[in-house]
């Protein structure tokens, strides 16, 4: 008999800000197929006899491509395994869960989705930086700041350089530089505060606050790496600087 796949969105790092329903797929599943991004404490919730296959894919570096990932889950599935498809953030959500999840049913393989928190809310939560705020945003976009195979990065920026909107960059260290220049070309003001989170709800987690004609030099000399998140736009004015160990104390009471 063929076996399943749980598609789990693991959260941005804190074992926390799991959702019940992940933890419950993860500790039924017989192998987990992880991505690079899934914390150590997260990947230790797996059940006790479960197999773990590593599918990180670094940037410029993919040591497993997308292809051979979807084969493997084809091939667990088919040998009958429950299979916990694990990833961080949501797996909806810049994640590859639809690509996957379209290549499972097209061979008859049956999918389920677990939702997780996805990194520009983690972020949010763990500074305390809203993604929308009364008076200063009044909607939020996500984007990606990078292409696959390192294509142009063809946004649009005439649309993403809206001072009434939040704007939340996913990926976008290697090309910080051309998106800020983007969305000061189409009038975005470079006074534009932005917030950038790396490795958010985590205890590596650093924060760099810029303005945006001013974030890729800053960006550059903080050495900032992926994961980094930017969140663009006028709710970082809200941000009051405080230690994310004070910050998770608070939340845990």
């Amino acid at each position: 008999m063929s076996g399943k796949v749980f598609l789990i969105g693991a959260g941005p790092g804190d074992p926390e800000l799991m959702t019940l329903r992940a933890l419950r797929m993860l500790q039924e599943a017989d192998v987990v197929v992880y991505d690079r991004l899934v914390s150590a404490d997260i990947l230790n919730l797996h059940a006790d006899n479960a197999r773990l296959i590593p599918v990180g894919k670094a940037p410029k570096c993919h040591t497993v491509p997308q292809d051979r990932i979807n084969e493997i889950l084809v091939e667990e599935a088919n040998a009958g395994h429950t299979v916990a498809r694990l990833k961080g953030g949501d797996p909806m959500i810049f994640g590859r869960g639809s690509e996957e999840a379209a290549h499972l049913m097209a061979n008859g393989i049956a999918v389920e989705y677990a939702p997780g928190i996805t990194a520009a809310q983690g972020a949010s939560c763990s500074t305390g930086v809203p993604l929308t705020h009364r008076g200063l945003a009044t909607s939020v976009q996500y984007v990606t700041g990078h292409r696959q195979a390192d294509k142009v990065l063809d946004l649009d920026w005439k649309r993403l350089a809206d001072p009434e909107t939040t704007l939340v960059v996913y990926m976008g260290v290697a090309n910080i530089g051309q998106i800020a220049m983007g969305l000061m070309t189409e009038n975005l003001p470079g006074s534009t505060p932005v917030l950038a989170v790396g490795k958010a709800t985590t205890p590596d987690e650093r924060r760099l606050v810029s303005r945006l004609d001013q974030l890729a030099a800053d960006v550059r000399d903080a050495n900032l790496k992926a994961p980094t998140l930017f969140i663009i736009g006028k709710v970082v004015s809200l941000y009051a600087e405080q230690p994310l160990a004070d910050l998770l104390e608070q939340a845990h009471g």
